[in-house]
């Protein structure tokens, strides 16, 4: 698989973990004390940190490291939204496109040189 593919599908597996690592414990682990709740989020940043890592090694092979940063930002609003709406059961909120609609900006110049 080419590099320019591995790379955002390693950080999209691990936005996954990272975003359950960050915010399930809010909804599963709400009646632990926090300590607990860190420790199983430390559990779960392990597998986040097993494809982060590999993921800007090989990225950074055709990438700059802010064209790295602003797709990992992209890819974890992207792994978030659904994460609050279904999981958390947040409500949708067009500040979610707002946001969205910066970093496409953000990416547009990060990357407007490979267009």
């Amino acid at each position: 698989m080419p590099s320019t593919l591995l790379s955002p599908l390693l950080l999209l597996l691990s936005n996954v973990f990272m975003t359950f690592a960050w915010y399930a414990h809010l909804k599963e682990l709400n009646d632990r004390p926090w300590w607990i709740a860190a420790l199983v989020s430390w559990g779960i940043a392990l597998f986040e940190y097993l494809l982060q890592v590999p993921a800007n090694r090989i990225g950074f092979t055709v990438f700059s490291i802010g064209q790295l940063k602003i797709m990992q930002e992209l890819i974890a609003l992207a792994v978030f939204v659904p994460f609050a709406i279904f999981y958390l059961r947040e409500p949708l909120k067009l500040d979610y496109l707002w946001a969205a609609l910066c970093l496409l900006g953000a990416a547009f110049f990060m990357f407007r040189d490979k267009l």
